[in-house]
């Protein structure tokens, strides 16, 4: 793994303070204990697109600073660590993925550029059941004289209810369990026959479920070859799982620290609880977790920047490791600090519920060990 460079280095230390000061969990408690549809503050977000974080992976063509992926996990990190709310992750990671992997060239001109300069919020919709599964999708978009319609549910959408365009994962042909006949389609939220309904979730957040009802596209909607779309779809949830990855490894590493100082400070019977031998060892147990974590993270986000033959192995790796990492870290936050990690005044809860949806997104911890075993050829 290399060391960062000194550009990422300076990025990585002002994503820290900006989020620290502009952004942090008292933010987040404000959003969530407002009337917000979208669970996110507009401000926050204009401020994170005027730094150029929402083009960090986009050439500088279309508007971007093209630093790559790895550079966006470092800003991803810090997110996670104040569970900031914001369609950074669900836009100028995922969306603008799919655009630079599928796009055309007037499709890069117009989504990367509006992504860039936040006048696009593009967000990918693909789940359809309670769990991750690429190649059991449903929706049909039947073919007629050149124009698509697109009938059909998609569910947890996440930034559902601020999108501007959907990235829209459908069926052109097959049956559900199959990677033939998958087609990507580009779609604006406010196209007819759309229809949105806010989903409430356990960790605040702007998710929605999204309605097809018979939503008509022509052929300069698709992203990529029709009935080809699992090839594309497949290095952009690559793409998407170290992402979240990295966020996820904030979040844990937010949880190991708050556990840290609770056992540097707690006095009990007479003494720190942090001196008691058996917390010091699962203290150690799971600092050593955490640079794992780390390791994998930042491994299958370079892996993404260098374009190496290993990114689908690396990427289930990264969300499988982390993902067991943020699992007992998010509880062992909630047991050291006892009665007050119960209450919702203590942010200790917050970190627990935003740690089991991100979990579970794009895979979890069983998806990815299994995906990770047969590309190994087990």
């Amino acid at each position: 793994m290399a060391a960062l460079s000194e550009e990422q280095a300076m990025i990585q230390h002002q994503a820290q303070s900006w989020v620290t000061k502009h952004a942090p969990v008292q933010e987040f408690r404000d959003v969530r204990d407002g009337e917000s549809e979208i669970e996110f503050s507009p401000h926050v977000w204009d401020e994170m697109v005027s730094m150029g974080w929402a083009g960090i992976i986009i050439p500088e063509a279309y508007g971007g600073s093209n630093l790559g992926y790895l550079t966006f996990g470092l800003i991803l990190e810090q997110l996670g660590r104040q569970l900031s709310a914001s369609p950074l992750f669900a836009s100028g990671l995922v969306g603008a993925s799919a655009i630079l992997l599928g796009g055309s060239e007037s499709q890069k001109k117009h989504f990367l550029t509006g992504i860039a300069d936040g006048s696009e919020i593009v967000t990918l919709a693909l789940e359809e059941g309670p769990r991750h599964a690429p190649k059991n999708t449903t929706l049909t978009a039947d073919a007629e004289a050149g124009v698509f319609t697109l009938k059909g549910n998609k569910t947890f959408v996440c930034e559902g209810m601020s999108a501007t365009s959907y990235i829209v994962v459908a069926r052109t042909q097959g049956n559900a369990g199959s990677a033939d006949g998958i087609t990507l389609f580009v779609i604006p939220a406010d196209t007819e026959g759309i229809k949105r309904t806010k989903l409430s979730t356990v960790d605040s957040r702007g998710y929605a479920n999204i309605q097809f009802n018979n939503v008509k596209v022509t052929e300069d909607a698709v992203l990529g070859k029709v009935g080809r779309g699992f090839g594309l779809l497949d290095p952009i949830l690559n793409r998407a799982r170290a992402g979240i990855a990295a966020e996820m490894l904030g979040t844990g590493s937010q949880a190991f620290e708050m556990t840290l100082e609770y056992l540097k400070t707690r006095v009990q019977f007479g003494q720190v609880i942090g001196s008691f031998q058996a917390l010091g060892h699962r203290a150690a147990g799971f600092y050593s977790q955490k640079e794992l974590a780390k390791s994998c993270v930042e491994a299958a986000l370079q892996a993404i920047d260098a374009n190496a033959e290993n990114i689908h192995e690396m990427t289930s790796l990264s969300k499988c490791k982390v993902g067991e990492f943020l699992h007992g870290m998010s509880n062992e936050l909630i047991q050291i600090h006892g009665g007050i990690g119960m209450t919702d005044e203590f942010d200790a809860g917050l970190y627990l519920k935003r740690a089991r949806v991100l979990e579970s997104s794009y895979g979890n911890q069983a998806y990815h060990r299994n995906r990770y075993a047969q590309a190994k050829g087990f």
